[in-house]
């Protein structure tokens, strides 16, 4: 039997705490990407905010996730509407949450062609089992950059003025996000050339209580 030198240990040994140390911050991103993914699926209503304040109106908010195989990242699709016109969401996005360069991210997509061909798909996610990842439109830089203030809040915002929009006059928009498992606050505002804002609520975020976690939340598999 071979024995290894002292200075053959002290390096084996450092190298294994090495890997451990590596190991343990991989599981921990994992963790905390998971958390995020998990505070964000359910439904969601601001209809008490708009009881208490008519500047807001009653949204109601659904994020359902698909494309599970994908291993190291989430997928959601996100679909908002007023309460009065569920049937015609203002807004439909493919989300997609990664761990990058030590930061969370999510990042934003738009559905090809006629998203409302997709509108109410948050109750039945099999809708996305012929559509791929690829023929997802990226809305680059509207990405949000989030982190975990606590172990039970994660905050984040876009960054800088590279998400374009021309909403009402703007020439980009901006979003806030803060997040807790039964509550989600989302602030966004688009600004013109001028940084005056033209578009968003003015007084804050609006605020979502969590209804339930969605029924069909098991995801799906895109078609091969």
């Amino acid at each position: 039997m071979r024995f290894l030198p002292a200075r053959g240990i002290r390096a084996c040994s450092i190298g294994l705490l090495a890997a451990a140390i590596c190991s343990n911050a991989f599981a921990a991103a994992d963790a905390q990407l998971d958390q995020l993914a998990k505070f964000l699926t359910g439904s969601f209503s601001s209809q008490a905010q708009a009881q208490a304040d008519t500047d807001y109106r009653d949204v109601r908010l659904h994020m359902v996730p698909i494309w599970s195989e994908r291993r190291g990242e989430h997928w959601l699709y996100v679909e908002q509407a007023i309460a009065t016109s569920l049937d015609k969401p203002y807004r439909q996005r493919v989300y997609r949450l990664v761990q990058e360069a030590g930061e969370l991210r999510s990042l934003v997509y738009t559905l090809p062609g006629d998203p409302l061909v997709f509108a109410g798909a948050w109750a039945s996610p099999q809708a996305f089992v012929a559509l791929q990842p690829a023929e997802l439109n990226a809305r680059n830089g509207c990405a949000i950059v989030l982190h975990a203030d606590t172990a039970a809040t994660f905050r984040g915002a876009t960054r800088g003025h590279d998400c374009a929009s021309d909403l009402k006059g703007a020439s980009y928009a901006q979003s806030e996000v803060s997040l807790e498992a039964h509550i989600l606050r989302s602030w966004d505002r688009g600004f013109d050339s001028s940084d005056h804002q033209v578009w968003g609520a003015e007084k804050g975020p609006y605020v979502f209580v969590r209804e339930t976690a969605v029924a069909a939340a098991t995801p799906i598999s895109p078609a091969k």
